[in-house]
């Protein structure tokens, strides 16, 4: 009886030395808009193309997920100065898209989801236009196989949870899932998704016969990340009643499940999340996801706190402490690509080749975090 007292004890204080380490509501801000002020200041003028291997529009996907972020920082804390920075971007590109709006292309339109919002914000026609004429030709065609990489769950779904609301819609909801599921069961042999073991493959290059050097399945942390933060962005948008809610809770918890034995001592997630030694070490946006998933789960009682508010915190700081310089600057941040070996080798002080999507996951793993109570 007395063990199981002390059992019981020590789990409590478990959770509050965690609780008390990511409650501070002061610190979490501070480290948000340090990161975010970094890459304003870097990148003031907001239609300055994107140079890597070639020239792109500051629209795409990459500076997509970036306002997705600072649209999360802005709701935690509405600075004046974060909501002209999305408006003059979006301005600047007509409230549009890279490719114009006979565009079935996930990452283009991810734009979409930043302009939704400011229209949220003050309502004016010309914001929608180019997102409604998009989404409702992929409402009013039959195809399902758009989302055929899991990156594009999240670039997509959430314009369809967004614009579902706006027009008090079931038809929005109806494709999203009819998309996701097609993505979840179909896309590849057997559809995306494993769920035996919680994960998604990310496309159907990567499902089996592929595996990693170990021998095991291959998943790509971003890849998941990209999932479990859909979901979780999705299930904050549609209402509590709306069509396949439950769906989309039960895909979320199997994800957080599959995550938490495979998390590194150190916090981070590696890039291979069932072959360690295959490009192992810290991973920053991987890992901001998966924190941005469990925390929204906490946040509204569909994931255990007493089991994952530990993983969020150690998570969490393992981003303070390692991947945030000084300056704001985001340390360990794997470029784009679709696999492990792409970007390599990370390292702290490594410049990626976008900066702009991994403080997007940031920021929104940060506003989850500031939410907990």
């Amino acid at each position: 009886m007395k063990k199981h007292i002390l059992l019981v004890c020590i789990s409590v204080l478990s959770l509050q030395t965690a609780f008390s380490q990511i409650s501070d509501k002061k610190k979490v801000l501070e480290k948000m808009q340090l990161a975010n002020e970094y890459f304003m200041n870097k990148w003031q003028d907001v239609g300055k193309t994107i140079i890597t291997n070639k020239e792109r529009p500051s629209n795409i996907w990459t500076r997509g997920v970036y306002y997705e972020g600072l649209m999360a920082l802005h709701e935690i804390y509405p600075k004046e100065e974060y909501y002209k920075y999305a408006y003059d971007w979006a301005e600047f590109h007509d409230w549009g898209f890279r490719n114009g709006n006979a565009n079935r292309n996930a990452d283009d339109y991810c734009a979409a989801q930043t302009y939704i919002d400011l229209y949220n914000l003050e309502p004016d026609a010309k914001k929608l236009k180019n997102t409604k004429a998009c989404i409702n030709m992929l409402l009013n065609t039959p195809q399902l196989d758009d989302w055929s990489w899991i990156d594009a769950i999240q670039m997509g779904m959430p314009v369809f949870a967004k614009l579902g609301v706006l027009e008090n819609d079931d038809r929005y909801y109806e494709k999203m899932y009819d998309m996701y599921m097609y993505s979840r069961d179909k896309h590849g042999d057997h559809g995306l998704y494993n769920p035996k073991d919680g994960l998604w493959w990310r496309d159907a290059d990567f499902d089996p016969p592929y595996t990693e050097p170990n021998g095991e399945d291959s998943y790509w942390s971003r890849g998941n990340g990209w999932v479990i933060a859909a979901l979780a962005k999705v299930l904050t948008i549609i209402p509590k009643d709306a069509p396949h809610r439950e769906q989309y809770m039960m895909d979320l918890k199997s994800m957080a499940q599959a995550l938490v034995p495979i998390q590194r001592k150190d916090g981070f997630w590696n890039v291979s999340l069932h072959d360690p030694k295959h490009y192992g070490g810290k991973e920053l946006s991987g890992t901001a996801l998966f924190v941005y998933g469990m925390a929204y789960g906490v946040n509204n009682g569909i994931l255990d706190k007493e089991t994952y508010l530990p993983v969020i915190e150690k998570a969490w700081n393992a981003m303070i402490k390692d991947g945030v310089h000084k300056n704001g600057f985001l340390g360990y941040l794997q470029s784009t690509g679709k696999e492990p070996k792409d970007g390599q080798p990370l390292s702290y002080d490594k410049i990626p080749d976008f900066e702009d999507y991994g403080l997007g996951c940031f920021l929104l793993a940060g506003a989850e975090v500031y939410r907990i109570k």
